[in-house]
């Protein structure tokens, strides 16, 4: 993996192809993105750049609204101060250097990327919309509700539910990668790369972008 940027997901849109078709995109704000650490093998046991993203919002008196450890870390790289950092590791992660700005260009049309992110959060769910169970039978008998989990297996034995079932609860919220997308097309002047098909996240959400482990 030689390439990666952070960016946002501002929504869907399409294009059509040279042939006519329609291309669903998702357009993702990516970048800029600048280097705030570079971590080596001999030092920290592995190789990896750590990369900033979106600007931090200023109090009245202009100052940062970060604490004074993180603050003085981008002080003292004099890098303006970013709200999102994450850390990937590259295959040339070593020959990095810290300050170096990654912008969207670092990726072109054609490229296989996987696009992390976190997906929409539901909250506390019923199978039904969960896991798409089917309802109950709304005959005689069946009732009060019909929406619920129904037998979880029988009484005797082994007298338990087993690890695993497929029960109500939190649905969503949780990281989500969908592999081998493609870059339809990047837009330096807008700062926004178009890619293929949906993408995990609400609008503005954060996700990022490396190439694909698929290729």
């Amino acid at each position: 993996m030689n390439k990666a940027i952070i960016g946002r997901k501002l929504g869907m849109t399409q294009l059509f192809s040279q042939d006519g078709k329609v291309i669903p995109v998702t357009v993702i704000e990516a970048g800029p993105c600048p280097i705030v650490q570079v971590k080596t093998l001999e030092r920290d046991g592995y190789a990896a750049v750590k990369l900033g993203f979106g600007d931090v919002k200023v109090d009245k008196a202009n100052k940062p609204k970060m604490n004074k450890p993180e603050l003085g870390v981008f002080e003292k790289l004099g890098i303006a101060p970013k709200k999102v950092l994450k850390e990937f590791r590259l295959d040339n992660a070593e020959s990095m250097e810290v300050g170096k700005v990654i912008e969207c260009d670092t990726f072109v049309e054609g490229d296989r990327i996987d696009v992390s992110g976190v997906s929409k959060g539901h909250g506390f769910t019923g199978v039904i919309k969960r896991w798409n169970h089917h309802r109950l039978k709304e005959t005689h008998g069946v009732g009060p509700v019909h929406r619920e989990v129904g037998s979880m297996g029988a009484i005797s034995n082994p007298s338990r539910v087993f690890k695993g079932k497929k029960m109500s609860g939190q649905w969503g919220h949780e990281n989500v990668t969908i592999q081998n997308l493609e870059v339809v097309k990047v837009d330096k002047a807008r700062n926004v790369i178009l890619v293929k098909g949906a993408v995990p996240g609400p609008v503005k959400g954060i996700v990022t972008i490396r190439n694909t482990v698929k290729a």
